[in-house]
């Protein structure tokens, strides 16, 4: 991906754990490189095709006079989150926060903060067989579509990061799985721009689910509303209680067929198979 660099900008700013620190300020460099396709811009020569990097150290100045952090890291955090928010085309951003004047009482050239921060596409598996199953996906993926809270809450504490539903499947009925004796099931399959790493997003979904009244009594058993990582750009993960792809997921007909209606060339990092060539093995 093709990049874009802004090199120590300097900010007069008040962040800092001490409350001096907060009432007189200090200079802070901020180091930026934006990642962007920049073709179109490099054969029209139009500012529009491209990432403005001049309306991007004005945001950034903005922000980090107009907000106090007592932590470097938590500037870094939010000002690269409110970087890939407000910025047209830019999908990925390399900050580094420097901090010239840190008072820790011995001679040092600066500390500094480096991260690297970029949109993901997931995708998520939802169903529900009680109740009004229709209403309880609705629900589902309106509250996908903007996770957590807006932007510029960040004083709160509270982990902020924006969502975009980008396609949904169909609602398909399907039989129960595992455990057959309960109600059919309503599935379907959506495909979600987010910021957040995979352990927010699950808890996210966690959170979703439980305002649905979803309750985890029975393994496979009824339920309001499942919601399911199935990828996660083309991430590898096992943990005990998240595993990226979804383990079940190259089984399941019912994971399947919405997903491969919005992503049948979608591959399997570990299988190495797209969706519709898992699809077509189960059908």
């Amino acid at each position: 991906m093709d990049k874009i660099k802004i090199e120590n900008l300097e900010i007069f700013a008040k962040h800092g754990v001490f409350p001096e620190e907060n009432k007189l300020g200090q200079k802070f460099l901020v180091s930026a490189v934006l990642y962007a396709d920049t073709r179109k811009a490099g054969t029209t020569d139009e500012l529009d095709a491209s990432v403005d990097y001049g309306a991007v150290c004005h945001l950034i100045d903005t922000f980090m006079k107009e907000h106090t952090f007592s932590l470097v890291e938590r500037a870094a955090e939010r000002l690269a989150e409110e970087l890939l928010l407000r910025i047209p085309r830019l999908e990925k951003v390399r900050l580094e926060v420097k901090k010239p004047w840190a008072p820790i009482g011995l001679p040092l050239e600066s500390v500094s903060v480096e991260i690297l921060r970029q949109w993901h596409s997931a995708y998520i598996a939802l169903g529900s067989n009680m109740g009004d199953r229709k209403a309880y996906l609705d629900q589902a993926v309106r509250a996908l579509d903007f996770l957590t809270q807006s932007p510029g809450k960040e004083d709160q504490g509270s982990v902020s990061a924006a969502g975009a539903v980008e396609r949904v499947s169909n609602y398909y009925e399907t039989l129960p799985y595992g455990m057959t004796e309960q109600e059919d099931f309503l599935n379907a399959c959506l495909k979600l721009r987010t910021l957040l790493t995979p352990r927010e997003l699950l808890d996210e979904l966690h959170r979703i689910e439980q305002e649905a009244g979803r309750e985890r009594v029975i393994h496979w058993g009824p339920r309001t509303l499942d919601l399911d990582i199935i990828f996660y750009d083309d991430l590898v993960l096992e943990e005990t209680d998240l595993c990226i792809p979804h383990v079940e997921m190259h089984k399941r007909k019912f994971v399947l067929e919405p997903l491969c209606e919005i992503a049948p060339y979608q591959r399997h990092p570990v299988y190495g198979k797209t969706v519709q060539e898992m699809l077509e093995t189960v059908s």
